[in-house]
């Protein structure tokens, strides 16, 4: 049995996950990388889930709220970007902040979870392709997590709130795709092989990816959506080409420059060289200069060397 052409799950990310219809995949995204049973209530506007006349190859995101109130940033990023961290951090920082009123209580503030799908070799090692990260307070002395006592969880909040309220700083997830080794291990694995292959094979059983299966059938599309699909591809590809190229140029007149440098380092080296044996011989120092083309101050340099 031949395996379906599936859209690929940028394109999906893009243009059909935000049809409450579709919620299903995200649910089911989201339930395997959280270990959770995680329900979607909305998706919120990001910046580059908006349509634009111009694919955007580096980045493309979606922000949704769970049936926890908790803000879920996916996004997929094809190339390396400086700072990336940092724009990382940025970024759900500034979704804390868009989402809490003016002058509103800080018990209001959301737990925001950013997913990161990476196309790109991040880290240095290939012991592991999913990462997590978020933060904790340990004592510097014991090396123990901070623990807070009852008394301050019952001071502070609502007893059965408290789980909730406390766990609010942001969590991270980098997921490299082009690390994984195609070892299907676990329901993770699967959505991973998707992201990377755009194919869903008949067996996998992850939490909403054989409805991904089916509803990312490229033949199932209507046909404005095939069209569309087939232009972004096209995008891509040439963007891609663009920057590639851009690339291959950088290194080539890196490489020329870089080889001009050696070779006037490479002569200025040879004439200090001759300059040290001249002087070795007895010339003067004005003598060598003249006969080298080096300063008189660089060969007086040598001299006392």
């Amino acid at each position: 049995m031949s395996e379906r052409t599936l859209v690929s799950f940028d394109w999906a990310l893009k243009h059909l996950l935000r049809d409450k219809a579709n919620f299903g995949m995200l649910e089911g995204v989201l339930s395997t990388l959280l270990d959770d049973r995680i329900t979607v209530n909305s998706v919120l506007e990001s910046e580059s889930n908006r349509e634009n006349a111009t694919a955007k190859y580096n980045r493309v995101d979606l922000l949704v709220e769970n049936g926890q109130g908790e803000l879920c940033i996916i996004e997929l990023q094809y190339e390396y970007e400086s700072n990336y961290f940092a724009r990382l951090l940025f970024g759900a920082s500034r979704c804390i902040v868009d989402h809490l009123a003016m002058g509103e209580d800080y018990s209001q503030v959301r737990k925001v979870i950013s997913i990161s799908i990476l196309y790109f070799l991040f880290g240095e090692g290939d012991d592991d392709y999913v990462y997590h990260g978020t933060t904790e307070f340990y004592g510097l002395h014991s090396g123990n997590k901070l623990v807070l006592k009852p008394r301050t969880l019952t001071a502070l909040y609502d007893v059965c709130e408290a789980p909730r309220q406390l766990n609010i700083f942001p969590e991270y997830y980098l997921i490299e795709v082009e690390r994984f080794t195609d070892l299907i291990c676990n329901p993770l694995d699967e959505w991973i092989y998707f992201f990377k292959h755009s194919e869903i094979k008949p067996e996998f059983t992850a939490p909403g990816i054989q409805e991904a299966r089916e509803k990312l059938d490229y033949l199932k599309l209507a046909a404005p959506d095939q069209h569309a699909y087939r232009r972004y591809r096209e995008d891509l590809a040439s963007e891609r080409d663009v920057i590639t190229t851009a690339r291959l140029e950088g290194q080539a007149q890196g490489h020329v420059e870089g080889h001009a440098e050696g070779h006037a380092e490479g002569h200025a080296e040879g004439m200090r060289e001759a300059a040290r044996n001249f002087l070795y011989l007895g010339l003067s120092a004005e003598m060598v200069a003249e006969a080298t083309g080096l300063a008189i101050e660089e060969v007086t340099k040598l001299v006392n060397k």
